[in-house]
Order: C-alpha cells, then sequence, then structure tokens
C-alpha cells in the first residue's frame, strides 16, 4: 500500500480528537511535529482500515502510558558495567546515513548472545534505542537534510549464526513484536548480509513469525553486501562487517556495536543527563545556604557543595540498581 488517501486519515484525526488527554501527551512524542504522517504510518500497517488502525494506535498510546515509555530516556541501565554487558550481548549501533539522510543502523543478529543480563534489560535497551531514534536522530536527519525522513534501513550481520541461535527465540519475538505494535513501518528495507548456510534452516522457524509487511522489506543479499550497499551509501557509512577492505591500511573501521562507539557515548549520556534532569525536576528548586554578605567566590562553592551531594546520590542510587 504505497500511498493513504487524504479522507481517511481525516477521519483517523477525528477519532483521535476523542481520547484521552494522557493518550493525546504521548502521541506528542510519537508523531514529533508530524501527525498526519504518523496516523498514515498506522494506516499503512493496518491496511487502510481506520478502525483497524486507530485501535493499534489507541493500543500502543496505551502501552505507552502503562510503561512509563515518555521517561524511558531517563532511566539508563546501570552501572556502567551492566550496560557495557547489554551493549555486548545485543549487538546494535548506528554506522551512518544514506545519501537519502536515511539512518543506518547495523545489528550484529549472528553474535548477539543475549545471555549477559537478564531478558528486561534487553527490553528496556531495545525501547530506548527506538526511542532515541525516534526523538533525536530521525529529527536530526530531518533538520540536516531539510526534508522529513522517518524511516530507517537496518543491515542484518549473520555472521557467527548457529541453530542454538533460536534458542533466544522467545525473546526475539518479544522485540519484534514491540517493533511491530508500536512503531510501524519505520523500517524502509532489512538487508541481510554474510548468512552462513545455517541460515536457510533459522529462516524457516523465523520467518513464519513476521508480519507479512515485515517480509516484504528483507533482502537478502551477497557476501558482506557491499557493492548493493555502495548503491544507496558513501563507503564510511557502511558497517565494518560490511566492508571488504579497510578504508587505509593502517585504520581499523569503527565497531558500531562497542559502547566506546560515538553513538552509543552519546545516547548513553544523553540518559543520564535526562535522569539528573528528571532528579532536579522532581526533587524541587535548589536551596543553598550562603552566610551573610558572602563574595561570589563563597556562593561557588556553596553551589559546588549542593551539586556533589546530588552526584553522590545519583552514584548511591546506581550502586542500588
Amino acid at each position: 500500500m504505497a500511498v493513504v488517501p487524504q479522507e481517511p486519515i481525516f477521519q483517523f484525526e477525528a477519532l483521535m480528537e476523542e481520547v484521552d488527554e494522557s493518550l493525546k501527551k504521548t502521541l506528542q512524542n510519537v508523531h514529533q511535529g508530524y501527525p498526519h504522517e504518523t496516523l498514515t504510518r498506522f494506516l499503512k500497517a493496518r491496511e487502510g482500515s481506520v478502525a483497524k488502525a486507530h485501535k493499534m494506535l489507541v493500543d500502543c498510546l496505551k502501552w505507552r502510558v502503562e510503561n512509563e515509555i515518555d521517561e524511558i530516556l531517563s532511566k539508563p541501565i546501570v552501572p556502567t558495567e551492566l550496560y557495557r554487558d547489554v551493549r555486548d550481548s545485543q549487538l546494535i549501533g548506528l554506522s551512518g546515513y544514506t545519501y537519502e539522510g536515511l539512518p543506518v543502523f547495523a545489528i550484529g543478529v549472528g553474535l548477539s548472545s543475549f545471555d549477559k543480563a537478564s531478558a528486561h534489560y534487553y527490553i528496556q535497551s531495545h525501547i530506548q534505542l527506538n526511542e532515541y531514534r525516534d526523538r533525536l536522530i530521525l529529527p536530526g536527519a530531518t533538520k540536516k537534510h531539510g526534508k522529513h525522513i522517518r524511516k530507517c534501513i537496518k543491515i542484518l550481520d549473520m555472521t557467527g549464526l548457529k541453530l542454538s541461535s533460536l534458542n533466544n527465540i522467545k525473546l526475539l519475538t518479544s522485540i519484534s513484536s514491540i517493533d511491530d505494535l508500536n512503531y510501524p513501518e519505520i523500517t524502509h528495507t532489512y538487508y541481510i548480509v554474510n548468512a552462513p548456510y545455517v541460515f536457510s534452516a533459522c529462516w524457516k522457524v523465523v520467518k513464519p513469525l513476521l508480519q507479512e509487511r515485515t517480509r516484504r522489506k528483507i533482502k537478502v543479499l551477497s557476501g558482506c553486501g557491499e557493492d548493493e550497499l555502495l548503491k544507496i551509501m558513501d563507503y564510511s557509512a557502511l558497517p565494518h562487517f560490511c566492508r571488504k577492505r579497510a578504508s587505509s591500511p593502517q585504520k581499523t573501521p569503527e565497531n558500531c556495536f562497542s559502547l566506546e562507539h560515538p553513538f552509543h557515548q552519546q545516547l548513553y549520556n544523553y540518559m543520564k543527563q535526562q535522569s539528573s534532569a528528571t532528579r532536579l525536576e522532581r526533587e524541587g528548586s535548589i536551596h543553598v545556604s550562603v552566610p551573610e554578605g558572602a563574595d561570589e567566590e563563597d556562593i561557588a562553592k556553596a553551589l559546588e557543595s549542593q551539586l556533589e551531594k546530588i552526584k553522590d546520590m545519583e552514584v548511591s542510587d546506581s550502586s542500588k540498581a
């Protein structure tokens, strides 16, 4: 379904005017200033049926409210060692952008072990990545390119895939369901690369679990996929596992899965900043007592002391997590 007529969008819009205020509030985080485009995504996900799309979106908004999704970017996984374990066993990263400005997300399907943390941390991390993409990455790309960018592409690396990978099928199905029901029509294409011979056997198990609209977007590329992918993106945007050679003999391509990669550093730092801001908002303004007639240096020291107390509280909370 390529184009959605205007009339169903207007009908859908009228129905959404009747939802509770709490749902309207979280809807703003979903549409990011593009409400018609968001309604179009949900209509496409339900083959143009206004009634089904309305139910899907309302269910999505209720899920967001019940699970406090609007606040999830202010809840970093702590301590950092635990977050590192999640990143090392749930391989995903942003490697660059296509010529059209679409973000390129790389996913290490074959080497993701999901064995260093409990399942809810992997689900939390996945949702945080989705929200960061939708609230910051895509709006940033829209601003840079001067046109609305609401889709991304995903490159799935099957290196290391084994039949034992199917042991994680329950967790992967949960993550896939979250995407299908709450983040529809955001991925433009899924490219599968480095597929070993066992891929066909795994695919037979996974394929029936995917929505038909998702299956239509999947393309299996030959080898590492470099030749095909270079038609839509620059070499620098290729994930490290798609490169036949290093960009220079002395330079090793960045591993976009690593916590040290700029994307993950920016994401994690952003969540920690949001956490601090939320704490200050919850506790109210900072009260600092200073002696009468204190000079600027004394006031600065008092402020610094109060901020250190806040940091100590954060460290204490992190150690309890």
